[in-house]
C-alpha cells in the first residue's frame, strides 16, 4: 500500500500539500495529521485517494506512539512525508509568552524531528521527505526570534538528513518560503496588519514549487519565488545586523500607526 503522510493538513500549506499530492502521485491513502478532526475528514471531498484522519496534537509525545503503532500494524510504503505543522508568534522576546515559545520549539522543530524518525523506517528507495522551513531559516529575525530559531534548526536538520539518505536514494527537501497567505498571521497575532507585509505568496504556488523541486532535482532546500530568492541572496551577503534592522522596522506596527 502506497501512502503519503502530511502533518498540519487541516489548513494552509498542509492542506495544499494534500490536494497537490493526490494529483501528482499514485497514492492509495493519505494519512493527514492535525488537531481539528472535522477539517481532516472534509479533505476527502478534495481528493481521490482515501483520507485517513489522525486527529493528534504533535506537541504530545503520545501522538508519535499512536502513529508508530499504526505504521507497525499496517506496514505501508510511505512514498511521501510532509511535515507542515508549525506556528509563529510575533512579539519582542521580553514580552513574549513562555508557553507559546515552548510550543513553537515543540511543534516546529521537536515534532518535525520525531515525526521524521518515526516514519523513516517505512520510506523506501525513491521516497520523499519535505520539511517546512522558512526564509527566517537563513537569518535571525527580531520579534520572531524563537520562530526563526526553530526554522534555522529545521534547515540544518534537513540538509544533514538529505546527505545521510543519499545512499538510500531518498530525497529530502527543506522548503523555505517568504510570507504565505495562510492562517499563520491570524495565529501570530498580526491579522490586522496583513496589508503591511510587502509580498505575500499563494500556498498553491509554494507547494507546486516544492513538489517540482523534489521530483526533478536533487536539492536539499528551495526558496520559492523571485523576490524571495533576492532576499535570500541579500541575507547571504549583507550583514545580519543590517537585515535585522530592516525586519525590526517591519514589525514595529504599533509605532508606525
Amino acid at each position: 500500500m502506497n501512502i503519503a503522510i502530511i502533518t498540519g493538513a487541516s489548513s494552509g500549506m498542509g492542506k495544499e500539500f494534500v490536494i497537490q499530492a493526490d494529483k501528482r502521485y499514485a497514492l492509495d491513502e493519505i494519512w493527514v495529521v492535525a488537531r481539528r478532526e472535522e477539517r481532516l475528514v472534509a479533505l476527502q471531498n478534495d481528493v481521490k485517494a482515501k483520507i485517513v484522519p489522525l486527529a493528534l496534537d504533535l506537541t504530545n509525545p503520545e501522538s508519535f506512539l499512536i502513529i508508530s503503532n499504526k505504521l507497525e500494524s499496517e506496514k505501508p510504503n510511505v512514498k511521501l512525508l510532509v511535515n507542515a505543522s508549525g506556528f509563529g508568534k510575533m512579539a519582542e522576546f521580553i514580552n513574549s509568552n513562555p508557553v507559546s515559545n515552548a510550543g513553537m520549539v515543540d511543534l516546529n522543530l521537536k515534532a518535525l524531528i520525531l515525526m521524521t524518525q518515526t516514519v523513516l523506517p517505512y520510506i523506501k528507495e525513491g521516497g520523499k521527505i519535505i520539511e517546512m522551513g522558512s526564509m527566517s531559516s537563513f537569518e535571525p529575525v527580531p520579534h520572531l526570534s524563537v520562530y526563526a530559531a526553530t526554522k534555522a534548526g529545521v534547515l540544518s536538520f534537513t540538509r544533514a538528513l538529505a546527505h545521510e539518505l543519499k545512499k538510500q536514494k531518498i530525497k529530502v527537501l527543506c522548503v523555505c518560503p517568504y510570507w504565505v497567505k495562510t492562517e499563520f498571521f491570524e495565529r501570530a497575532g498580526e491579522k490586522e496588519n496583513l496589508k503591511k507585509f510587502d509580498i505575500l505568496y499563494d500556498a498553491d504556488y509554494v507547494v507546486k514549487v516544492a513538489y517540482k523541486t523534489i521530483d526533478k532535482r536533487r536539492k536539499n532546500y528551495v526558496v520559492p519565488g523571485k523576490y524571495a530568492k533576492l532576499l535570500r541572496i541579500m541575507a547571504k551577503f549583507l550583514p545580519h545586523n543590517f537585515m535585522m534592522a530592516v525586519m525590526d522596522k517591519l514589525f514595529k506596527f504599533e509605532k508606525n500607526d
